[in-house]
């Protein structure tokens, strides 16, 4: 550090105490989670999820306050923050979490500056170095069980090593329930002689994954070279037990659960990094962005999306270009072929009739990045400054960008540099994949378009404009809501029946002739949102008709406003396990026996 000058090295200092602060504050938060879970206080979930969301930027600012305080230099000279990355650098070497305090460096930085001068001789655009993937031989995060005393013996010692503060249920019913669903799913025809079971190991992550109104136990099952997810939800029946819920054991559901229409997880993870990792094995599809955001740290998952894009530009050479579908009235948005994400900027002018404006639409944004989406709604991630090359624009979508939203823009010949847009994930619009669907693909997208708006709905989340064009299908088939600018708390909603008309001319009037306020919503009118599509709506009717009815509405917002939590699952009801109480002894394993867990060494 001999070179830095001491003025650096404060700024440096500061900034690592500021991070160490933070990761404190949300480590302390998130292990509240265990208790919240135990004594079912589902309202104060969603308020500490709020909480922890809001801390990163408090915690930045009150960073930049105190670098201000340590230096009566001018804390405006990139020379001076480029001798402060370097010194920074050099105090996170052997710091576990170095990844995550570059990303918080790089806010502090951003905050400074207002998100000018991202160069990687100012902030890390590249990280110090590359990620450690050498186990820590000091620290494990999961525990290995063997299969050598039989599978039921080795699933009632994971369940009895969750040290919950509340007993089970029925813990022989759960370790029944696990093993048949073992022998009829991943494990059917493959344990073929008596001792096969002694060759099962399950790795099973120490720390529970807390989300919702669930605890989730996450581990992977290890047997004949596969390497199999093995994830148990684990639900509060409300009067003081636990019981296993279902098993999760393929990779697409795995991805699902930690999908990016799902609020964060909170889960005690001291090294994230390490928690990544794992979790990569049982979902090898996913990036390491969306890992990091599931568990809480979606500021550096932005950083690593930031930094896997660029990566991909150097290896592809299609170009952006304006996304399929039916353009917005509020937003432009495009998207490169070879890479599954939309962009989406603020128009600078709304179409009519919006009436809405660039701020009431970022709050939208932001509702949602702290609400609870209930798998329903995509995670957004917002940038600004971000930085193309020109060359890689189609001139139609310059064009557009240039003509819908010129003040966002920074042009030259080199660059592209858009000052504020979002990133989300691109999904097929409902409209479009209905267009090619088949009666049984129809059928099937209309239950989930329902459920998505009944879902929602019992979050307290009333969508507004419910034209299909604004609902997604994702890989896995699930209808997902991403136009934000009209969405807003049903509780604030008005619900009415559309009053019978008195006269014949109020009956063919083409306007209405009653009146009607700002927030009011006639669910009859619904049935518009199919118009041109018969087939759609014949299949939505049959299956949620109850979606017309204003006094479904109207009982769903009695419910909310009594303090009611609604139950939502990512995975199919029926592939929930039956409780049905069975005869104690059922698990009991031969005398003598024993199959402890031991430490894994993190690999």
């Amino acid at each position: 550090m001999t070179n830095h000058s001491p003025t650096a090295r404060r700024i440096a200092k500061t900034i690592l105490n500021g991070f160490d602060a933070y990761f404190a504050d949300f480590q302390n938060i998130t292990l509240g989670a265990k208790a919240r879970f135990e004594t079912a206080a589902w309202a104060a979930v969603r308020e500490t999820n709020k909480e922890r969301i809001d801390l990163y930027k408090v915690k930045v600012n009150q960073v930049l306050k105190l670098v201000h305080s340590v230096t009566s230099k001018d804390t405006t000279q990139l020379e001076l923050w480029g001798q402060a990355k370097a010194t920074y650098a050099q105090l996170i070497a052997n710091n576990n979490n170095y990844e995550i305090a570059e990303t918080f460096f790089n806010s502090v930085f951003c905050s400074q500056f207002q998100h000018a001068h991202i160069h990687d001789s100012h902030i890390f655009v590249k990280s110090s170095r590359a990620l450690d993937d050498k186990p820590l031989r000091d620290y494990s995060i999961y525990i290995s069980y063997s299969g050598r005393d039989g599978l039921e013996a080795m699933i009632e010692d994971i369940l009895a090593d969750y040290s919950f503060s509340i007993p089970w249920e029925d813990m022989a019913r759960d370790v029944a329930n696990i093993c048949t669903s073992l022998r009829e799913g991943p494990l059917a025809g493959k344990l073929t002689e008596e001792d096969d079971e002694q060759r099962l190991r399950v790795d099973m992550l120490e720390s529970v994954f807390y989300r919702n109104k669930a605890a989730y136990l996450v581990g992977r099952l290890m047997f004949a070279g596969e390497v199999i997810p093995l994830i148990l939800p684990c639900l509060n029946n409300g009067r003081g037990n636990i019981f296993v819920d279902t098993l999760i054991h393929d990779n697409d559901s795995a991805s699902i659960i930690f999908s990016f229409t799902r609020s964060y997880f909170m889960v005690d993870a001291p090294i994230p990094s390490r928690f990544v990792r794992f979790l990569s094995t049982i979902m090898p599809l996913k990036e390491k962005s969306e890992l990091y955001n599931s568990i809480g740290f979606h500021k550096h998952g932005k950083t690593e999306f930031y930094r896997h894009i660029l990566a991909h530009m150097k290896v592809s050479n299609d170009k952006f270009v304006i996304a399929p579908g039916i353009k917005g009235m509020v937003m432009s948005v495009f998207t490169l072929p070879s890479y599954p994400v939309v962009f989406k900027v603020i128009k600078d002018k709304f179409d009519n009739p919006k009436t809405v404006t660039e701020e009431i639409v970022r709050e939208k944004y932001k509702f949602v990045s702290r609400a609870d989406r209930v798998g329903r709604m995509a995670d957004t991630q917002e940038y600004t400054n971000f930085i193309f090359y020109r060359n890689r624009f189609s001139d139609e979508l310059l064009q557009e960008l240039q003509t819908l939203a010129p003040s966002k823009l920074l042009v030259d010949e080199k660059w592209v540099i858009i000052k504020h847009l979002y990133v989300e994930r691109r999904m097929e619009p409902l409209n479009l994949y209905l267009d090619q669907a088949d009666e049984q693909q129809t059928i099937e997208a209309m239950e989930e378009y329902g459920n998505a708006i009944k879902q929602l709905a019992a979050a307290d989340i009333f969508p507004g404009d419910m034209l299909l064009k604004n609902f997604g299908v994702t890989r896995h088939g699930r209808v997902v809501f991403y136009d934000y600018d009209e969405l807003c708390p049903l509780t604030e909603c008005n619900f009415r029946k559309i009053p019978e008309p008195r006269t014949a001319e109020q009956e063919l009037a083409d306007r209405p002739w009653y009146t009607v306020a700002e927030a009011d919503v006639f669910p009859e009118e619904f049935r518009l949102f199919f118009s041109g599509n018969p087939v759609a709506r014949n299949a939505f009717e049959a299956q949620h008709s109850d979606l017309y009815d204003y006094r479904y509405w109207q009982r769903l917002q009695e419910r909310i406003r009594a303090g009611r939590v609604e139950s939502t699952f990512p995975y199919r009801r029926k592939v929930r396990f039956h409780r049905i109480p069975i005869k104690r002894g059922h698990t009991q394993r031969p005398p003598g026996s024993t199959n402890g867990g031991t430490p894994a060494d993190g690999r």
